[in-house]
């Protein structure tokens, strides 16, 4: 009887504060019965829409589509959040099995014949049907959901189509099954405490407050970033870096069960023949029509027009870096081992600036704290931390979002450290959209989820030291916040077109607009205080910080577009030609290596954004991101960082649009011009 109640809990509305997910009443057993019976309320859907005797028209058929399905796309969103941040075996065995459902079902739909007709119908009357602007976009992309997805297809093709989506469902799960496990699965127990020579305390206490969990003595450093990052970028001894480095760098390319070399091949050979059923040159060809790039052609000229400017200066600074490290400690050449480790003593020697120093002003809790201010002034919201909104795990906080009036925004969770169950990185997900529907504004739940160094509890009798992040963390974490932002301040009618619904070349405004915030002292005053005296941020750490934005930035842009470059690489072109994953990586990203290739050592096995995520054919967004946010930003500074007017009208013309409209003409109202790239090659000290 239990398992029935509470699968009835996964298929019903919820009876829950604000309907927020009802995470401690769910059972793991309940989930795959309950994706079988909101299948199949769904399809009963779908069928009364297809079979609707009236003459298709927007509302009946196009809208109708859009609010399908509601009950299962709650419980997909809850299940898969999940099975990334607190999943255990049970649940990635429900996940393999439930995807290719979902992937049939999708299929279903978008093959569907008699629904096509309808739509097909609608869209054949556009121009007659005097539609707003959001309503025209839902159209073309309903129609676009049947055409780029099979609808046009040969009864033949169409069964192969459908082999394709469940094969590539199953593949990108164990490729990020893989990936985790591999994380999980490392462990550097360290017991002569010399070898930590030039560790931060924080980072020892961590390590050795690891090993105290397992029963072992001395220290234990993991994979996970907070642990990862403090090791190679201070530990003195070299070869204990390079230990720690390859074995990061060789995740999922071991020989083992837990290999992706033939699994990330085979996703890129079957988008490649998806494409090609559709009628398309390459994968590339098939993503990019509907993106702000449009073709694999103009990501290429924009990638490579940004290496030739890039590229002498990251030569300038891997030979400064090189000729640094000879000089501190005779080094001749360097490795991937040493750079992010002699970069940190640079920059120390240049701006006598370094993570330690500045990590006691960043505490967690009043940086999230400050991001949560900077939205205030901006855009007129405030948080409120509440307790009786259920949670998946004791670490995640919960906030009702509001606005100056007391109503409410949004929900907002954060889950912020490092488990087994969760894997690496950081990321916004939602868990409801926000839509209008029968005269109410539906408000979205929104959660952002890092792997932030945890606090430190050094013993039993001991208070635990808060969690103090790194520059870099603070930047995370205001990035993550600005998709939030980009979620909660949704105000569009469907949910379809709602919130980050929009350009994969688009979504990471928002959220690199935010970082900029980081770097401005007016904004830091307002949360960068030191966490046992409560000090503000001197100013002169302030000037080393805006002083240090740009160092070796060269290299870092370097960086990122070998990562754009390697996903155009397996996309663009026909991977049935790679006979070597790993040879055909390095020749890929030849033109912007700076350190001489690691043998054990291959990226794209553990290449989540493009294996496993959205961001195939679509990473070189976030450099895209970056021209955009550099631009929208420089008008900030214009006219004043808190500029009421400049801020609203960023969260009416970007914030709150979501896809309802083309990007560019979204940006363009915002700022009256497109943007201009010489705005971030500027900020990046590249010109």
């Amino acid at each position: 009887m239990r398992l029935c109640e509470n699968m009835k809990i996964l298929t019903s509305t919820f009876n829950t504060k604000h309907n927020t997910a009802p995470f401690s009443q769910i059972k793991i057993a309940d989930y795959q019965p309950a994706f079988i019976e909101n299948i199949a309320k769904a399809k009963a859907e779908i069928d009364a829409i297809t079979n609707n005797p009236e003459p298709p028209t927007f509302e009946n058929t196009i809208v109708a589509l859009d609010f399908s399905g509601e009950a299962l796309d709650r419980l997909s969103s809850i299940f898969f959040n999940l099975n990334s941040a607190e999943t255990n075996d049970e649940i990635q065995k429900i996940a393999q099995e439930v995807s290719p459902l979902l992937t049939a079902f999708g299929n279903d739909i978008s093959l569907n014949t008699g629904l096509f007709k309808r739509v097909k119908a609608v869209h054949d009357q556009k121009e007659q049907l005097n539609l707003t602007p959001e309503q025209a976009t839902l159209l073309d992309k309903k129609y676009k959901s049947f055409t780029r997805n099979g609808a046009l297809l040969s009864e033949d093709k169409k069964t192969r189509l459908r082999e394709i989506d469940t094969e590539l469902a199953k593949l990108k799960l164990t490729y990020g099954e893989n990936v985790l496990a591999e994380t999980n699965n490392y462990q550097l127990h360290i017991t002569n405490e010399e070898d930590l020579k030039g560790l931060p305390n924080d980072a020892k206490e961590m390590a050795q407050s690891l090993a105290k969990s397992k029963n072992v003595e001395g220290w234990i450093f993991t994979l996970d970033f907070p642990s990862y990052l403090p090791f190679v970028t201070y530990i003195d001894k070299r070869e204990l870096r390079k230990v720690m480095a390859i074995a990061a760098g060789k995740k999922a390319f071991q020989n083992n069960e837990f290999d992706n070399q033939q699994i990330a091949l085979n996703i890129a050979k079957l988008r490649y023949e998806r494409a090609n059923l559709l009628g398309y040159e390459t994968h590339s060809h098939f993503v990019l029509e509907e993106r702000m790039a449009q073709h694999p052609n103009k990501v290429k000229t924009f990638l490579n027009d940004l290496l030739a400017k890039a590229k002498p200066a990251a030569e300038r600074e891997i030979a400064q870096l090189t000729a640094f490290a000879k000089s501190l400690d005779g080094i001749e050449k360097l490795e991937k081992w040493d750079g992010t480790y002699y970069s940190e003593k640079l920059k120390q020697k240049l701006f006598s600036l370094d993570d330690e120093l500045l990590k006691p002003y960043f505490k967690l809790e009043n940086v999230l704290n400050g991001a949560f201010k900077v939205a205030e002034k901006l855009f007129g919201i405030t948080f409120r931390e509440v307790f009786d909104i259920d949670k998946y795990h004791k670490e995640v906080q919960t906030f009702e979002v509001l606005d100056f009036e007391n109503n409410l925004v949004a929900i907002f969770y954060s889950d912020f450290f490092p488990r087994k169950g969760k894997r690496n990185g950081a990321w916004m997900t939602s868990y409801k959209p926000q839509y209008i529907k029968d005269g109410i504004n539906e408000r979205p739940h929104v959660s952002i989820v890092c792997n932030f160094t945890p606090p430190i509890v050094t013993s039993e009798k001991s208070e635990a030291k808060p969690s103090l992040l790194t520059f870099n963390e603070v930047t995370t974490l205001f990035h993550e916040f600005g998709h939030a932002l980009h979620g909660m301040l949704a105000n569009t009618t469907y949910p379809s077109l709602s919130g980050t619904s929009v350009y994969w070349d688009f979504v990471e405004l928002p959220s690199q607009i935010m970082e900029n915030w980081c770097y401005e002292p007016e904004a830091l005053a307002l949360f960068a205080k030191h966490y046992e005296t409560g000090e503000i941020i001197p100013q002169h750490f302030v000037e080393k910080i805006k002083e240090s934005a740009s160092f070796l930035e060269g290299m870092a842009t370097l960086r990122q577009l070998s990562f754009g470059i390697l996903d155009m690489a397996f996309h663009s072109n026909n991977p049935n030609e790679i006979t070597n994953i790993k040879t055909f990586e390095k020749t890929a990203m030849e033109g912007t290596t700076l350190y001489p290739d690691v043998i054990e050592n291959c990226m794209s096995v553990s290449f989540s954004h493009i294996f496993q995520g959205g961001y195939s054919s679509g990473y070189y967004s976030y450099k895209w991101a970056e021209v955009l946010d550099a631009d929208a930003f420089a008008f900030f500074l214009e006219k004043g960082i808190f500029n009421s007017e400049v801020a609203t009208k960023f969260k009416e013309n970007v914030l709150s649009k979501g896809g309802t409209e083309m990007p560019m003409d979204l940006y363009k109202r915002f700022r009256g011009q497109e943007p201009k790239p010489e705005a971030l090659l500027k900020r990046a000290g590249l010109i």
